[in-house]
Formats: C-alpha cells, structure tokens, sequence
C-alpha cells in the first residue's frame, strides 16, 4: 500500500475516510456470509475493521473519533425517530407487561455482570464491553466508552470485551429460543396458530338497524359504540345511500355500513340488530372510499373534529394507517403529518377533502433538514447535562448515546412544534441509521484489533467469551420462562421480546423462519426503545460505580 502514501498524509482526515471507507465496504461483506445458517449481519463491520486494525490499517485518532461519535449520533437518532410515534403507547396492556420482561432481563444482566467482573477478576471496564456485547448493543459500549474517556485504557478495553461477547450475544438469544421452544412444546402448536394472520385485521359489515329503541337515535350515542371502537360510515334510508355523520339520525329498517374489528362488528351487530343481505358497499351510488395523506401543515396537530371534515366536505373519515399500522379513527383523532386517511364520500366532496388535508405524497420523500439538525443539537445538549444520581460520586452523562435518543422520541412523538415537523420518511431514516451504525464499529474495530487479538492469542479469551455467553442466556431464559408462565404470552411475541430486549436483528431474522406471523415483530418494536435506554444507562451507571471505587 506504499503507493497510497503518496496520495495521502496518515494523519489527514482524507485518510481516514478512505480508511473507514474501506473497512465498512469490507464488513457488511463480510457481515453477508453465513455461518451455520446465521450471518453477522453490521456487526461484521466491527470485525473487519478488527482484522485490518491488526493487519496495520490505522488512521488519525482524533478523525477516528470524530467519525465514531458523528455515527453513533446519526444511528441513535434515527432510531429515536423511528420508534417515537408508538414508544409511549407500548407501556398499554400487552406492551407493559413486555416491558416489564425487558427490564427484568436488563437488570439481571447487571447484577449477573458485576458478579462476575467481581468472582472472576475480569476488569470493570472489559466486564461493561462485555456486557455490551451480550446484548448486541453498540450504543451501550459507546456509553461505556464515553464514561471511561479519562481512564487509560479504558475505551479499548470496553471495545475488546464487547468485540469477543458480541458472537455468542447472536447465537445465545438464538439457543435461548430453541430452548423455549423445546420447553414450551405443548403450548406451542396453539400459539402459532394464533400467532398467524387471519385476514385482515379490519372489516366491514352491513348491518339492520332491527333494535327499535334505536329509533330516532343520533349515531353517536348508540350503546358501547366508542367502546368498541366500531365506525358507521354509511347509512341506507328509504332507498337513498349517504355518508353518516355523528349526528345522523337511525331509523327502523335502515341498513348501516360499519367497520372495525371482527369481534367487536358482531357485538355491534347485536346491539344494532342482524346482518343483512344487502351489501351497502356493491349498492350502485356516487360513494367511493379513497386514502388521502395529511401533508397540509394547517391541519397537522388539530384534532378531526377541528379540522370538521364532516360538515366542509361532507365525507367520513373510518381509518388511518400510521407508522405501518392500521386502526379505525377515534372520536378527537389528532393528524399528524403522513397519516394515511380512508376517506369515504362522493367523488368531488372527497377531492375537496384532499385538498383541505393536502394529499401531496411527494411531500412525504422530502427531508426536512432543520429539524434533524435541530433535533441532534438539543440530544447533543441533553446528553450532556450532569444528572445527579445518589450514591454515585459523580453525576451520570447520558451523552451521545442518551441525549439524542431520547430527544429523538420525544420530538418524533409530539411530531410537530410550532412550523416545525419531526416527521423524516422511512427511506432517509434507514439511510442515516445505517451509515451511522456502520461508520460507529468501522471506527471501534479500527482502534481495538491491536488488544483484541492480543487477548485472543495471549490472554483469556475463550474464558471472557464463555462468561459473556452466561450474561446473555442465563437472564434472558429464566425471564422468558417466569414470564410466559405467569402471563402466558404468545411464543411469537416472547421471541420478540427476547431479542427486542438484547437488540438483536439475526435472533429477530431467526425467530421468523418459525413462524410468518408479524407479532414478534410487533413485540420487538415494542420494547426496543426501552431497553436501548436501560442499556446505554445501567454501562454508565456501572462504570461510575467503579470509577468512584476504584
């Protein structure tokens, strides 16, 4: 490579692009190749750039640590962004209790981590990389890191740890599910089959307004109808099919067109009184159902019944559909910003709908740069407020990690603020979040190869690999179990909490060959942000804890 000496100063910043460059290109090939049926997947990154590092590839330590934090920050916000919209309402019902499973295995991968940091002599710092690792979790070893910036030693040491765990983090999660499944064997046939789609998840039915005491009675007070969550959209009357509204009135004989889950139509349906056999929505008529997508800023924040779509254009919103989920339109709906409405009217009055809500899909491709730029400087200043922890000796950071992720979900929860809207189009956030995760290990595996084979090869390798095996099965198998038997989730939603709660993509990728269903999907995204936060949070605390003691 001499030749690339003349092209190139060692310490300037277009070496160590070019180097970056070539280790990243060099991992996710890597991180491409299977071994016995599972892949490395990004992770390959950071081993590449291990390999090179012990192969003589170095760069600047300052632009290496440059490019690392500008990585790190770009990954954490992505995914804050991207998990924001649904991170508060996964603490309801099912989410909660999941949650709860998530933080217990946290917890016990802290205690099970000080443990043996403690009994085995292993270092604080490599025991917190390797308690990263275990977990799959870049951002925790990027905490970790930052915390140990003052300590000699300490950054790589984390990195090595982290390096040597993250393998058996994969494969552990993977043998914690066939495990279970061998455990759970009998319940298992049950739950799959429940687990599968069944169609889809809403539907339409008409309906005879047989029940005479809802005769004379406005649409919205019919009994139990905000309760089960069930939309009229239509109504038939005297031979003439029209749009219902809250304040139409239902008479006896009239058909309705109702929408919402299966279940709750056919409680609908008693109370209302039977089906019927003229299907509302093959009567011949000028009504037709169209998706308009909220782009107008004027509308974006207010609620549906501010905006009056009912009484302006005389059309019904039924649904939404939102981050990729769809879900019937409740009474008081706030739109946000690329909500995706079902709007059901005569052609010009839903044209006159759009139009009012803006409908302009090519507003949804167009990244809004100053409130990403915004957004970062504020999680930038968040994570470095000091907050003050008792018992520690100093105050807890959550850095670059923390700070961005958190305000991440909190902007992209509240979506817009004032002219400004959070909003950033799935193809550019997957973008930012994997050229930053991938800058992040190019960089970490460019600075640690050196240590790292030197612990493979001279140091107690395989022992620190064994031990960070035991801190990602031994948590994650005895939850799962109390878990399932105590409030008997589904197989599927449990594998996607266990590999939710470790941050671990292949264990995810893994899960599914078991079963198409989405729900350990959903259960993944569920508590993927809390358990980012928990991780990137107790690698500190721990530190800290050492630091004070040490």
């Amino acid at each position: 490579m001499s030749f690339l000496s003349a092209l190139f100063s060692p310490q300037s910043a277009a070496w160590a692009v070019f180097a970056v460059v070539l280790v990243s290109a060099a991992g996710l090939a890597l991180g491409n190749v299977r071994f016995f049926g599972v892949n490395l997947g990004i992770a390959g990154v950071m081993f590449s750039g291990i390999i090179c590092s012990y192969l003589g590839l170095s760069a600047d330590p300052v632009m290496l640590g440059l490019l690392r934090d500008l990585g790190l920050i770009l990954f954490v916000y992505s995914i804050g962004t991207e998990v924001g919209p649904g991170f508060f309402a996964s603490f309801r019902s099912e989410g909660l209790k999941l949650n709860m499973m998530t933080a217990a295995i946290v917890l016990c991968g802290v205690g099970l981590t000080l443990v043996i940091s403690r009994f085995a002599s292993i270092p604080m710092p490599m025991a917190v990389g390797m308690y990263a690792g275990a977990a799959t979790n870049t951002p925790a070893l990027a905490a970790a890191q930052q915390t140990l910036s003052g300590t000699p030693g300490g950054p790589d040491m984390a990195a090595v740890g982290c390096a040597l765990a993250y393998p058996g983090g994969v494969l552990g999660v993977i043998l914690v599910i066939l495990l279970l499944k061998r455990i759970f064997r009998r319940e298992l046939r049950t739950d799959l089959a429940k687990a599968l789609p069944s169609g889809p998840a809403l539907i339409n039915a008409s309906i005879s307004v047989d029940n005479r005491n809802l005769d004379g009675l406005r649409i919205r007070d019919i009994p139990a109808l905000r309760e089960l969550g069930v939309v009229v959209s239509r109504v038939y009357h005297d031979g003439k099919l029209s749009i219902a509204g809250a304040e139409t009135l239902l008479r006896a004989g009239d058909i309705v067109l109702a929408v919402g889950l299966e279940e709750n139509v056919r409680k609908f349906t008693l109370i209302v009184g039977s089906r019927s056999a003229t299907d509302l929505k093959k009567l011949p008529s000028r009504i037709i159902n169209s998706q308009v997508i909220v782009t107008r800023g004027a509308v974006i924040g207010r609620t549906l019944e501010e905006v009056d779509l009912a009484s302006r254009c005389d059309v019904a919103a039924t649904r939404v559909s939102r981050a990729g989920m769809e879900f019937l339109v409740p009474e008081g709906y706030t739109l946000q910003f690329g909500d995706n409405l079902v709007v059901v009217g005569e052609a010009e009055d839903v044209s006159r709908a759009a139009e009012l809500l803006g409908n302009s899909p090519k507003d949804l491709d167009q990244p809004r740069l100053i409130p990403v730029f915004i957004g970062i400087g504020l999680g930038v200043l968040l994570g470095s407020v000091p907050i003050l922890v008792p018992g520690l000796g100093a105050p807890v950071r959550l850095g670059l990690a923390g700070g961005p992720l958190l305000i991440a979900i909190l902007l992209s929860w509240a979506q817009t603020i004032g002219p400004l809207n959070w909003y950033m189009p799935p193809p550019a956030n997957l973008m930012l979040r994997e050229l930053g995760i991938v800058l992040f290990l190019a960089c970490v595996g460019l600075e640690s190869g050196g240590k790292f084979f030197e612990t493979i090869l001279r140091g107690d390798g395989l022992r620190l690999i064994a031990l960070s095996a035991v801190i990602t099965v031994l948590p994650a198998l005895a939850a799962a179990y109390v878990f399932k038997r105590r409030y008997g989730f589904n197989f599927m939603a449990l594998c996607g909490a266990l590999t939710g709660s470790t941050t671990n993509p292949p264990a995810l990728a893994f899960s599914g060959t078991i079963s198409q269903s989405s729900m350990q999907t959903m259960a993944y995204a569920t508590v993927y942000p809390l358990a980012m936060i928990l991780r990137i949070i107790s690698a500190q605390v721990m530190l800290l804890f050492f630091l004070r003691h040490k």
